[in-house]
């Protein structure tokens, strides 16, 4: 077991690759900090985090505080005479906590900052359709995703990438990354660098509005669109078909330029596939989901569902 004493926060999977590699690689991982148990499905029962779920299968001692600056919490934190933090997909911090460790805090975030600081960094860069990502280790200070920079990783991106086999990539590799920089830490051996003063991307919050397609745009922007959202949170869109207006989720897609006479969004089945034609060619959808329904791929959707002639995507 390795002496420096480790507090770990973080709450989703994507953090609990970080979390497995310290315990497994015998760092000394004193607490575990992660978000309150939430209630969940349609029981609303209560869901502890994966970092739970995961901290509990070592038994790691664990703290889910609801108020980061409350005394109770502090006074626990406190007590585990940590070294060091290190922070993977967790919430901002008050500077109480983040300056509390003699050896400071740590972050862990999935981009090559200072581009894509913010709450979606994975799906961004594929929305964006960058053909490089990566991982940035960094001190944390009073600003979101400011502090000096420790390590870097660049990770390439494939056009066909979706965020979720990215997520995966980043998330593995982000784990050595933090390895790596706790041994410099440990060994004082650690050299940081400023963040570049520019106006970098921006890795905003997805919502309901950014997640929507917007079949006007051209083939593929929609098609960087539906893979940066795929599988979670999915594009959106509404469907106008039987004389009704409903929601649908866009899981995959294809892309194929050509020129048309169509409307645009516009929905056509050809040789068993979905075509919605949109200004410079055609977006083949491979994978849906309509209402209530679970997501089916399209020539199973098609066996069970016909389209009206006149149906369309808005």
């Amino acid at each position: 077991m390795k002496k420096l004493k480790i507090v770990f926060m973080g709450t989703p999977d994507f953090a609990v690759a970080t979390l497995k590699s310290l315990v497994e690689n015998e760092y000394n991982v004193v607490g575990v900090i992660t978000a309150p148990d939430r209630p969940a499905g349609r029981g609303q029962k209560l869901r502890a985090s994966a970092v739970k779920t995961y901290a509990d299968s070592v038994n790691l001692p664990i703290l889910q505080p609801t108020n980061l600056k409350a005394e109770s919490f502090l006074e626990a934190l406190k007590a585990l005479e940590a070294d060091l933090q290190i922070i993977v997909a967790f919430r901002m911090l008050p500077k109480v906590v983040w300056a509390m460790p003699r050896l400071g805090t740590f972050n862990l975030h999935a981009s090559l900052l200072p581009e894509y600081r913010g709450a979606a960094p994975i799906n961004w860069a594929v929305i964006n359709g960058e053909t490089v990502t990566g991982n940035t280790t960094f001190f944390i200070d009073e600003k979101i995703d400011t502090g000096n920079v420790i390590l870097q990783q660049q990770i390439p991106i494939s056009n066909t990438d979706n965020a979720g086999a990215l997520h995966d990539r980043l998330m593995l590799r982000g784990a050595q990354l933090v390895l790596q920089t706790v041994d410099l830490i440990e060994k004082g051996e650690v050299q940081t660098t400023a963040q570049p003063e520019k106006e970098p991307k921006t890795a905003y919050k997805l919502t309901k509005e950014n997640t929507k397609i917007d079949w006007s745009l051209d083939g593929k922007i929609i098609y960087n669109l539906v893979r940066g959202l795929s599988p979670y949170p999915s594009a959106w869109c509404y469907l106008n078909d039987k004389n009704k207006k409903q929601q649908v989720k866009i899981l995959n897609v294809s892309f194929e330029k050509e020129l048309h006479n169509e409307t645009v969004g516009a929905l056509k089945i050809v040789d068993k596939k979905i075509c919605i034609f949109v200004k410079d060619g055609c977006i083949y959808v491979n994978k849906m989901q309509l209402p209530g329904k679970k997501a089916m791929e399209v020539k199973d959707l098609l066996n069970g569902y016909s389209f009206d002639e006149d149906a369309y995507l808005m």
